[in-house]
């Protein structure tokens, strides 16, 4: 049963970015960029001029790849997409919020935070 499950998610090796520039750029340096021979990419760079259907659909691409484990979003361009990021309940990928240069984290908006909040009774 385990070996079932563990066979499920092995295939999932990807980690995704999706932020502004300054974040997406550190952690391509730090290896994380991939592009697949379909020329699908696994980061998406957001500036103010991005729109958000273009972002949506970013977004929504990492979320159908079977390879991607874990997607990083800034905090402040996951609010341009919050209602989107709530709906998603699957285990993977899992959205991990993380601050970026210009915008600091808050933890009252962080979604998984949330979650583990209510989990625990905590408001």
């Amino acid at each position: 049963m385990a070996a079932a499950a563990t066979a499920q998610f092995k295939d999932r090796n990807l980690i995704g970015i999706i932020g502004d520039e300054d974040s997406v750029t550190g952690l391509l340096l730090a290896g994380i960029g991939h592009i697949d021979a379909k020329q699908a990419k696994n980061f998406f760079v957001v500036d103010a001029k991005t729109p958000k259907e273009q972002l949506e659909e970013a977004f929504s691409e990492m979320l159908r790849r079977r390879e991607m484990a874990i997607i990083l979003i800034n905090q402040h361009v996951a609010e341009t997409i919050r209602e989107r990021i709530e709906e998603h309940e699957d285990a993977f990928p899992t959205i991990l919020e993380i601050p970026s240069k210009d915008h600091p984290y808050d933890p009252s908006k962080d979604s998984v935070l949330k979650r583990v909040q209510k989990l625990f009774g905590s408001d």
